[in-house]
């Protein structure tokens, strides 16, 4: 064998919508949310159905902010066209084109319809990252080198970084503050929930309410992108237009649900603050606020005196 050829290695399939990380995510959350509903008959009173709904309403908030950090559905679109298959070909193919972004790069799909032609399966999935400043570059280089079809690579030339349309620029900022933002939001949501522990539970409402910030602002930076001229592909007369996809908007419900139950738990607080300790303490009102030995005593003592001095 001659040392310039190289055995050729298949590439490991690439995890799409949902990889492993997210598969897990959601699996720890799930196994916590059936500890606490086989604990949950040892919860005495009507506060039982409190707790049940305080501590799964947590879990999704959690599950959400931890796991749209890692989908590639943020800014979805598709398009079925009948473009040319391969570079230096004539030959045409009906497919199907599919962008998926997320915060941590972008998934391009092609499937044929019908799936088979040309004597091959059309069924495409490749990935490109942006978590470092050269790997997206460096996945297309790879794609290139591989001799992927030439609508894949159309299309993810558009996010080179040295493109005249400057996607890669506009998709990387925007993705960059938008994860920091989730993973601020993310530990908001621990000390929110460590804060409702204590007996005043105020700082805990504060920090759901800096939670419902940071997902909105993450919102915001990641929804900027859309508001810059964006070069537009270009598949013939088609065009392959994108909106915000699944993770967007229920980060976006998230958001909105954090800020409510925010506002909900202040609004209590400032009519009600000692039901509202006694919501998170979990206990009943005489265990909330037990009369001190001292003044019970008082209380007989004072009983004595009055009886002395009726018989006098």
């Amino acid at each position: 064998m001659h040392e310039s050829v190289f055995p050729f290695y298949l590439r490991p399939r690439t995890p799409f919508l949902f990889d492993t990380k997210i598969i897990e995510i959601i699996i720890i959350c799930l196994i916590t949310a059936v500890t606490f509903i086989i604990i949950l008959p040892g919860i005495r009173g009507k506060l039982r159905i409190f707790w049940i709904v305080k501590v799964l309403t947590s879990l999704f908030i959690g599950t959400v902010i931890l796991s749209v950090n890692f989908t590639r559905d943020w800014e979805v679109g598709s398009i079925t066209v009948t473009t040319v298959y391969k570079s230096f070909s004539h030959a045409m193919v009906n497919a199907s084109i599919g962008l998926w972004v997320g915060l941590r790069g972008l998934n391009i799909t092609l499937a044929g319809d019908p799936i088979h032609q040309f004597n091959e399966t059309i069924d495409y999935n490749e990935r490109f990252s942006w978590e470092t400043r050269i790997q997206y570059d460096t996945d297309y280089q790879e794609g290139l080198e591989r001799g992927l079809p030439n609508p894949i690579l159309y299309v993810a030339e558009k996010f080179i970084s040295i493109s005249p349309c400057r996607l890669h620029q506009q998709y990387c900022a925007s993705s960059y503050y938008a994860s920091a933002l989730m993973w601020c939001a993310f530990c908001a949501w621990i000390l929110s929930n460590v804060l409702f522990c204590v007996p005043v539970p105020l700082y805990g409402i504060y920090m759901m309410f800096a939670t419902a910030v940071c997902i909105i602002f993450s919102l915001i930076s990641f929804a900027t992108v859309r508001q810059v001229p964006i070069c537009n592909i270009h598949f013939g007369t088609s065009i392959l237009q994108t909106r915000f996809g699944f993770s967007f908007w229920i980060s976006f419900a998230t958001g909105m649900l954090c800020l409510f139950i925010s506002f909900t738990l202040l609004t209590v607080h400032i009519k009600s603050p000692a039901f509202l300790r006694r919501l998170f303490s979990g206990r009943d009102n005489e265990e909330v606020c037990p009369k001190p030995e001292n003044e019970e005593s008082g209380v007989v003592i004072d009983n004595e005196t009055v009886t002395m001095i009726t018989q006098l």
